[in-house]
Parts: C-alpha cells; sequence; structure tokens
C-alpha cells in the first residue's frame, strides 16, 4: 500500500471534530444547549479564539446555532456537510494573526521609502473608506485597497500579492460567518480611525510609529472579534437542555488537546 501525505489538523478542526463527533453519539442532543466557549476553553485547556474558531466552523456546517445573549445550539441538519472539504480553511484568528505579524513590518518598512505618490494612493483608498456603507462589499474592496497600497510601496510585487491574498480570506464561510456577528458602521468608524493612525505615521516616515499602529489595528480586529456571544450568564440554568448538555464535566466530554497540540496554537490563541 503506498504512503499517503500526512497533513497536520489545524487545532480548532481537532476542537471542531471532538464536538461533531459528541453531537452524533448523541451527547449533545439536537436542542440542547452547549457549555459556553469559556467551560469548552477551559476543558480542553485552549484558548477562546481556537474554541470560537471551532463553532464558527460547526455553524458553518449547520450542526450548531450561536444566539447572541442566549447560547450555543444543536440544530438538526439539513444535509450532513463533510468537514474534509473545510478542514483546508484557515481560522479567522490564524489570518489576522498572520497578516498582524507580516503587515506590521510591511508598514514600517513603507514609512521608510513611501513617495508622495505612495501616500497619495493610500490616502485615495482612505478617502474612499470613509465614504462607503459598512458592512458591505464596497468597504471591503476599499479596505484591501488600503492595505495593498501600503505594501505597494514597497516596489515588491510578491508582498502585494501575499497581502492581498490573505485580506482576500475574509471573503471564506468562517470569516464572513464571524463578521456577521461582530461589525456594524460602529465598528466600522473605530477601524478607520486604526487606518489613519497607520496613514499618518506612513507619512510622517515614522517606522516605530508604524509597525505599532499596523499591530494595533490588526491585534484590536481580533480583539473585536473575541467579543463574548453574551451567553456567559446563562451557563448552568436549566432551559430544556439534555442531561449532558448540563453536565459539562463529564468524562465523555472534550478532552485536553495534547502538550504538542497545544504548543501549536501560541500564547495569544
Amino acid at each position: 500500500m503506498p504512503l499517503e501525505a500526512v497533513e497536520a489538523r489545524r487545532l480548532y478542526r481537532q476542537v471542531a471534530d471532538q464536538l461533531r463527533s459528541l453531537i452524533d453519539s448523541g451527547e449533545y442532543a439536537v436542542g440542547s444547549r452547549l457549555p459556553t466557549e469559556r467551560e469548552l476553553a477551559e476543558q480542553l485547556k485552549i484558548s477562546r479564539p481556537t474554541v470560537r474558531e471551532a463553532l464558527i466552523a460547526l455553524e458553518v456546517e449547520g450542526r450548531l446555532r450561536i444566539r447572541v445573549g442566549s447560547g450555543i445550539y444543536v440544530i438538526e441538519p439539513a444535509a450532513i456537510a463533510a468537514p474534509a472539504a473545510a478542514s483546508v480553511i484557515e481560522g479567522p484568528f490564524e489570518l489576522l494573526r498572520a497578516r498582524e505579524f507580516l503587515e506590521s513590518a510591511i508598514a514600517e518598512q513603507a514609512a521608510r521609502v513611501a513617495t508622495k505618490d505612495d501616500i497619495a494612493r493610500i490616502d485615495a483608498s482612505l478617502i474612499a473608506m470613509e465614504n462607503v456603507e459598512h458592512p458591505g462589499e464596497a468597504s471591503m474592496v476599499h479596505d484591501r485597497a488600503f492595505h495593498v497600497a501600503i505594501a505597494g510601496s514597497l516596489g515588491n510585487a510578491v508582498l502585494v500579492r501575499v497581502v492581498g491574498e490573505l485580506f482576500d480570506q475574509r471573503l471564506n464561510p468562517y470569516f464572513a460567518k464571524l463578521a456577521h456577528y461582530f461589525e456594524s458602521p460602529g465598528t466600522w468608524r473605530t477601524a478607520l480611525d486604526e487606518h489613519r493612525a497607520v496613514r499618518d505615521a506612513i507619512a510622517a516616515h515614522d517606522p516605530d510609529a508604524a509597525r505599532k499602529a499596523m499591530r494595533d489595528h490588526l491585534a484590536r480586529s481580533q480583539e473585536r472579534f473575541a467579543q463574548n456571544f453574551g451567553a456567559e450568564s446563562a451557563a448552568g440554568q436549566p432551559s430544556g437542555r439534555s442531561r449532558a448538555a448540563r453536565s459539562p464535566a463529564k468524562p465523555s466530554k472534550p478532552k485536553p488537546a495534547s502538550k504538542t497540540k497545544r504548543a501549536t496554537g501560541g500564547a495569544r490563541r
């Protein structure tokens, strides 16, 4: 038998697989409420953002429904989606961390080399962002143009392509579902202020300030997507859940990831 390539599964996919197995086995019945993100994170000894990525993945598959202010519920799937097809999708927080690392370095260098024409292109995208409704497709187009314009000031086509491709991952179903819960005109205005800080630091040719402004912007994006779903206080209260759902500490519930796997999650997860 020929050997097959081995691909390490992302941590959030491992969590999703465990929860899906518990649902399929009846441990969490249709209509029951799962433990909160906090409880799941404590049981699995991983971060809440990783748990959130897993829950979003299962919601996209049609196995869960997240009700803000109420909880996370098991639903009857219209059709069982094939999880393997989704295993290649990066998690939203994984993408934002990659962008934070890469684009902060790009902004730092842009502050050193950006010309007047480069600043003009950055300004044009920023003006367009200020005059568009959000959430919406147009706002994403102009947001992308802003980040690509900064990368373009370095004169490196590879970086321009990479920044654009990373941004385009916002279109994946997991990122779109997460954004649905937490993006609003208010968060857009906040993000605009963060973009202006990046622009101003680059225009002032201040590399340290540009690096910090971009890092802060993408870190705050992660914080916005990690806000509480609003169901923490509901944990432990009767709501028609199954006995299993009311007893998240049972041995049959999700098991902690191995030390090796937990290490891959990083301290920020």
